[in-house]
């Protein structure tokens, strides 16, 4: 009997119950957490490493990680190279713009599907998700030819106003987010609204959009790190001018041997000021993200983005 107590007790620790996990499913779920982990930190980690290495210790093998002598001067040509002050105020301008426009018009759109009746809401919301399956490389003759006319290439607007009408860059999941996440609040809020005189637009500024905090952060953060990564449509619409940091990386050579001319050594393939400026651009979403990432964890559990 004491022995059938003891093997159960073996048992139970080792492999757990309903309530709680044993030990061979807490090793296995630790080694896959650290094996992503570990695929996400290393080029992480290979960047700051690289950033502070001379040319020399590209060319020496025996130098992995720790640099033999750590060079402050990249982060210093990569600020120079990108031009960084100006890029970030371009790539604030077009990211924060998009994020702040697809939020208010895909919330309105999310909203309507959700909770309005109107002829062909079935038929529309399929198109919006068919949209979604369309790949923006389709559209960029069109849209291209469409802001020349109006006279908006070459500025940010030709990034910024789709994002503004509710499209731009993944502007139907946005929609689908909001509309997932105004379908599970009690129909009753509205109900109570409605009794009180309230329209649609006042129910929706008055009533969903104060419950609507987690999936606006979402889209927002969502909407603002895929703007700033974003190089195809915007390249395209800006044709060389008001670069964002995206694109200030590829002309990072080519301004550095302009400020530079009479260098010994070329630009063209210095990993290390790469690395540095990689950095700079991947730093102001990272710190953005680090600031809301309870709340944005939050978010996406609230949204359905999970299931």
């Amino acid at each position: 009997m004491v022995g059938r107590t003891l093997l159960d007790r073996v048992r139970l620790m080792l492999f757990g119950d309903r309530e709680r996990k044993g030990m061979i499913a807490l090793l296995i779920l630790y080694l896959v957490l650290a094996d992503i982990a570990f695929m996400y930190l290393t080029p992480f980690l290979y960047m700051l490493s690289t950033m502070f290495k001379t040319t020399a210790d590209l060319l020496d093998p025996t130098v992995k990680w720790i640099p033999s002598a750590f060079q402050s001067d990249n982060l210093k040509l990569a600020w120079q190279g990108l031009r960084f002050p100006e890029a970030l105020q371009n790539s604030l301008i077009i990211a924060g713009l998009s994020a702040v426009g697809q939020v208010v018009f895909c919330s309105i759109a999310g909203y309507a599907f959700a909770r309005l009746k109107f002829p062909g809401k079935n038929i529309l919301f399929a198109l919006l998700v068919f949209s979604f399956l369309i790949p923006p490389q389709t559209l960029i003759i069109p849209l291209y030819v469409l802001f020349k006319n109006l006279g908006l290439l070459g500025t940010h607007w030709g990034v910024i106003l789709p994002a503004m009408l509710g499209h731009g860059i993944r502007g139907a999941l946005f929609v689908i987010i909001f509309r997932q996440f105004f379908m599970t609040l009690p129909r009753e809020l509205e109900d109570a609204a409605l009794i009180d005189g309230a329209g649609p637009f006042r129910v929706y500024w008055r009533v969903m959009i104060p419950l609507a905090k987690p999936a606006i952060l979402v889209v927002f953060l969502f909407s603002f790190v895929w703007h700033w990564n974003e190089t195809f449509v915007t390249g395209m619409m800006l044709g060389g001018k008001d670069l964002p940091l995206s694109l200030s990386l590829f002309n990072l050579n080519k301004v550095l041997s302009g400020l530079y001319p009479d260098a010994e050594a070329g630009f063209d393939l210095n990993e290390t000021i790469r690395m540095a400026a990689s950095f700079l651009i991947i730093m102001p979403p990272l710190l953005v993200y680090m600031l809301a990432q309870r709340w944005f964890v939050e978010g996406v559990e609230r949204t359905g983005l999970v299931e």
